[in-house]
């Protein structure tokens, strides 16, 4: 379905009839051009995939739901019910891992199932934060229409527009490394400010996994590499200027995760060699968690 168009519809007006290509539910879209035996067959086409995409999809879905149960009692990592929708609008649009990477709490449930483990931290949150990553410059709006698409009543936040926020005050942040601040479309909302902080999220190798949401609905996620996500909380929770109810929430999610990838994500190292990679901003960081992991030895009595 969603390599498909959103809809097709014929639309008449005046003596003639056209077809529109609809791009969101609020009915969005443009016009294909008047009726041709070349339009209408493809139309028709459509109409015909669709339905028996729909009729597949059904079929699925008592399975779907037994794997959700299933889900639920083994007491994997959850999102919020909010969180679902937004990131399968992103997957059916292909925006994960190619212009958005999900970052902040929500990332935090992929790296559960990465490391096939629960990290024993908060892995829902009320807000949702996206970093855009697209390397080639991309003129159309494609945050703001996957955001209507959701929920038609996302407006940006005047006050600080690199946010969006719905009727329910679900709130959605855009975040964006300087180096990838000029590929964002010229129209496209939220605008975010650029960080120097966001260039790390763009290193190593991101994770990739479908979780499970709390009414039983299944979202992908595409996160960064641990290793870096975990040091770039830890520099967050070092800052002065950083929100100090947030900053001891970030220490722990950075030290949890990292006792994660050592003990469970062998094929994310941290070794010399990954190391000497890191900047002198977060090598400090690095060596205290190091430090702190530790066994400590034993007394000499």
């Amino acid at each position: 379905m969603a390599a498909l168009p959103y809809d097709l519809r014929r639309k008449t007006v005046g003596e003639r009839e056209y077809l529109y290509r609809i791009f969101d539910r609020g009915g969005n879209g443009r016009s294909l051009g008047a009726i041709t035996p070349e339009l209408e067959a493809r139309f028709l086409a459509y109409r015909a995939e669709k339905e028996a995409l729909k009729e597949r999809i059904k079929g699925l879905r008592p399975a779907l739901a037994e794997s959700a149960a299933l889900y639920r009692a083994l007491r994997l990592p959850l999102l919020s019910s909010d969180a679902g929708p937004i990131l399968r609008e992103c997957d059916r649009r292909a925006l994960l891992g190619s212009h958005l990477l999900v970052v902040g709490t929500n990332a935090i449930a992929a790296y559960m199932a990465e490391a096939n483990s629960r990290i024993d931290l908060p892995d829902e949150t009320e807000d949702f934060d996206l970093a855009w990553v697209a390397q080639t410059q991309d003129e159309e709006k494609r945050v703001w229409e996957m955001l209507k698409a959701v929920d038609p009543t996302f407006t940006v936040n005047i006050e600080r527009d690199f946010q969006a926020r719905n009727a329910r005050a679900y709130e959605v942040e855009l975040l964006v490394a300087p180096s990838r601040a000029g590929t964002l479309g010229g129209r496209d909302q939220p605008r975010p400010v650029p960080l120097p902080e966001q260039e790390w999220l763009l290193l190593g190798r991101p994770v990739d996994h479908v979780i499970g949401c709390r009414d039983g609905s299944p979202a992908r996620i595409v996160a960064p590499d641990p290793r870096w996500f975990a040091l770039h909380k830890l520099w967050m929770a070092a800052q002065a200027k950083r929100n100090p109810l947030k900053r001891p929430k970030d220490r722990l999610q950075g030290l949890a995760l990292l006792d994660a990838v050592a003990q469970a994500m062998p094929h994310y190292p941290m070794d010399a060699a990954f190391e000497k990679e890191l900047p002198d901003e977060l090598a400090p960081h690095f060596e205290e968690w190091r430090d702190l992991s530790r066994p400590s030895e034993a007394a000499d009595w």
